[in-house]
């Protein structure tokens, strides 16, 4: 599995999904360029993650900014020194503690080599971060998208997605969750450049007919 770590990468790896999905060009020419979108990684990337949801953007970055006053170096194993005290003082609620202490426990056991996901098959990597409470289907999917760089990640789950899809394919309603994963997986293993390729061309498609999109 090769890890998007570039934008060279992501241009190369829309090229190879297009040459094996050549339905998919009308899209890519209204998407234009694919941002990368990489972000950092390991625990810390995760946690922040973790730390943004159901919260508003900017409750979220006040707290990662006290997170990562309080956990030097931002690593799990600082993050379970410190204890609940300072997990506390930072804001984060009962439920993103649980979560982010087992993610912390799983990481310095062993259980979850999280530096290695980006080369496991999508459905491994998947298993691995949903298997720890806390961690829901969207949250592993972001993660291994914009954090790992997992080539072949597809978040099926996600409403602009299933509008994109809908729209450039010329489905009568909107696709479910289900029917979009198997839609989705005929473009494996670049799922994770089609997923860049629908959020793009969706966003295009909002600046210019926003009558076209119900959202």
């Amino acid at each position: 599995m090769h890890e998007i770590k570039t934008q060279s990468d992501i241009d190369n790896g829309l090229k190879e999904l297009l040459s094996e999905n050549p339905d998919l060009k009308p899209a890519a020419n209204v998407a234009g360029k694919l941002p990368l979108r990489l972000q950092k990684g390991g625990f810390d990337g995760l946690s922040r993650i973790i730390i943004g949801q159901q919260v508003s953007r900017a409750s979220a970055d006040a707290i990662h900014a006290r997170f990562i006053e309080h956990i030097n170096p931002l690593t799990a194993e600082q993050f379970l020194d410190a204890g609940e005290p300072a997990w506390i003082e930072i804001g984060l609620s009962r439920a993103k503690q649980k979560a982010i202490s087992g993610l912390a426990d799983a990481i310095v056991s062993g259980e979850l080599a999280i530096d290695d996901l980006h080369i496991l098959p999508a459905e491994d990597a998947m298993s691995q971060l949903t298997a720890l409470k806390g961690i829901g289907p969207w949250t592993a999917e972001v993660y291994l998208l914009f954090c790992a760089g997992h080539q072949d990640i597809f978040p099926a789950g996600d409403l602009a997605l299933q509008e994109g899809v809908r729209v450039a394919s010329n489905l009568d309603q909107r696709p479910t969750e289900k029917e979009l994963r198997t839609i989705a997986a005929e473009w494996s293993p670049w799922r994770g450049i089609a997923a860049r390729l629908f959020w793009t061309y969706y966003s295009k498609l909002k600046q210019g007919n926003k009558e076209t999109l119900p959202l």
